[in-house]
């Protein structure tokens, strides 16, 4: 189910697909930033993007302009401020969103919420208004509450599909592979660990059973895999000290999220990707199970799988967080002017 097979590339070799072209206009809010940048760069470079409507409140010109140098089919339009806002959006098949503080020392995604929150539901509010059939992929933390507000905003507009909303928990998934790769000798291209739950500490559950190739760790070495997949942002933030967060990795993982959608709106079949949506696999309105996608979203939720013991207890200890993080983001939405 969770084959290497459905893992897309991001090749560097111009012009090389293995899929139909479309013509997809994608979207970036947060082109200038940290995450931006590199991922406007991964998706200029994709055959699968015919128009790059890039987006932010400062250098979104200057970005544009660098990147409509690169010798690849995307045609890059930059637009800065509130008001080119709605023309970025217009016509856009899919939205990413990497816009948002990024976390330093000492924070966790939670202490992003204020600010971020409100910069979410902006967006959102735009989509809803200029592309509301749109792929809308969201990368800004907490992601855990930044899909509820989202959802929510697109609901007050009558235009909420929840076959179209992710929150991009991919980086999650990158992380495991490479984790798992380097302490098996393996090729970390053909490993898979499905995480599922959420994006922030522990509801970061990777499912190590699930993985293939088929691995085992002892009882000390999985709890310690475990806790670094779960922790792995705050590694970048103390080894960047103070100078960002996780911003290259999840530029990579939000383009490979980002191929996975394009590819299955051409028509691709087989298609695999975990990201945290609406959902009734468990008693939380909001969570990550790996996803087969269509050319209209998600095509089926594969759900949580057959969980080894420890997993299961990794589920219901997350239970909690994920819920009250649902309601801080339910609850900033339904109080917003």
């Amino acid at each position: 189910m969770f084959s290497r097979a459905v893992r897309p590339t991001i090749s560097l070799t111009r012009g090389l697909t293995t899929t139909t072209r479309i013509n997809a206009k994608v979207a970036v809010l947060g082109a200038s930033g940290g995450i931006g940048q590199p991922l406007s760069l991964l998706l200029k470079n994709s055959p699968l993007v015919s128009q790059l409507s890039l987006y932010d409140i400062a250098h979104t010109p200057g970005v544009a302009a660098d990147l409509s140098h690169i010798e690849t089919r995307a045609q890059v339009t930059g637009h800065m401020g509130a008001d080119q806002l709605d023309a970025a959006l217009q016509g856009c098949d899919v939205v990413v969103i990497p816009a948002g503080v990024p976390r330093k020392p000492g924070m966790t995604r939670d202490d992003l919420f204020n600010t971020n929150a409100t910069i979410v539901a902006t967006l959102a509010d735009a989509c809803a208004r200029n592309c509301p059939e749109a792929m809308i992929c969201v990368i800004a933390n907490p992601v855990n509450s930044t899909i509820p507000i989202l959802s929510e905003i697109m609901k007050k507009h009558g235009v909420y599909n929840p076959n179209r909303v992710f929150g991009v928990t991919t980086l999650d998934i990158v992380r495991a592979n490479a984790f798992v790769a380097e302490l098996k000798g393996l090729d970390p291209a053909r490993v898979n660990v499905p995480v599922i739950g959420g994006h922030a500490g522990k509801t970061i559950i990777p499912l190590i059973s699930h993985c293939t190739p088929k691995v085992e760790f002892p009882a000390d070495q999985l709890a310690a895999l475990t806790a670094r997949i779960q922790e792995a942002g705050t590694e970048v933030v103390k080894a960047k000290a103070g100078a960002g967060s996780a911003t290259l990795s999840m530029a990579y993982a939000g383009a490979r999220f980002t191929f996975s959608v394009l590819d299955a709106m051409n028509g691709k079949e087989g298609v695999v990707e975990c990201a945290y949506v609406r959902s009734e696999e468990t008693d939380c309105k909001y969570f990550s199970t790996p996803l087969l996608l269509g050319k209209s979203g998600i095509e089926k939720n594969l759900g949580l799988g057959k969980l080894s013991a420890f997993e299961e207890k990794l589920v219901a200890e997350a239970l909690g967080e994920l819920k009250g993080s649902i309601k801080k983001g339910e609850d900033f939405a339904a109080n917003m002017k």
